[in-house]
């Protein structure tokens, strides 16, 4: 039985694209960085606590087969972050940041089985070209960019903007389908080092 702690319909997409059946149990924690975290540490961090939290709701009824899959995805230009936009004014903020420069897509993913808690991390490069202005406005208007880090979203209206990246395309989309099947396997067969999820993150 496979839980993913998200929310985001993405996220979902992207699991049923990869044919995995699932239940949706969002997980709500505390997603405000801590002081000197960096991106990496950021985005794997709240991928553990996420899957965590659900497992912990689920303690009294473990079963063999339970993983809980956790991800959250940042964006990250000159070692800023760059989350979700408060407002239309951040989200314009935002695209006119990227606007013309490469950046970085961060996805932390953890699973928590019986077997331990396993985590990595896949990082995407994306190169923006400029953005004419009567597109940003027409963009901005649209709602598009609220609910999407870095207010931009790859498979949308942005797309016109990126001629290239580097590494995984659903990594931008917010869920790296091969990196995450592979961690999968190993929340699945034990494979390679994990803490058990009563460690509750301290090692890192």
């Amino acid at each position: 039985m496979l839980i993913l702690a998200s929310s985001s319909p993405r996220r979902s997409q992207l699991l049923q694209l990869a044919g995995l059946d699932f239940t949706v149990e969002a997980a709500d924690i505390d997603e405000r960085t801590q002081p000197g975290e960096t991106p990496a540490t950021y985005v794997q961090r709240l991928a553990l606590e996420k899957a965590q939290a659900i497992w912990d709701l689920r303690r009294q009824d473990i079963s063999e087969d339970l993983i809980v899959l956790g991800a959250d995805t940042t964006v990250v230009c000159d070692g800023t972050i760059l989350g979700k936009p408060a407002n239309v004014a951040d989200a314009r903020r935002m695209l006119e940041m990227l606007a013309g420069r490469t950046h970085q897509v961060l996805t932390g993913i953890a699973a928590v089985s019986i077997r331990g808690l396993f985590s990595n991390v896949e990082i995407t490069q994306v190169f923006f070209d400029l953005i004419d202005e009567e597109e940003m406005v027409h963009y901005l208007a649209s709602g598009e960019a609220m609910d999407k880090a870095g207010a931009y979203g790859i498979q949308g209206y942005a797309a016109r903007w990126i001629p290239r990246i580097e590494g995984c395309f659903f990594n931008v989309m917010g869920l790296p389908i091969s990196r995450t099947l592979e961690l999968l396997a190993k929340a699945r067969e034990g494979r390679s080092e994990a803490r058990p999820p009563e460690s509750r993150l301290a090692a890192l």
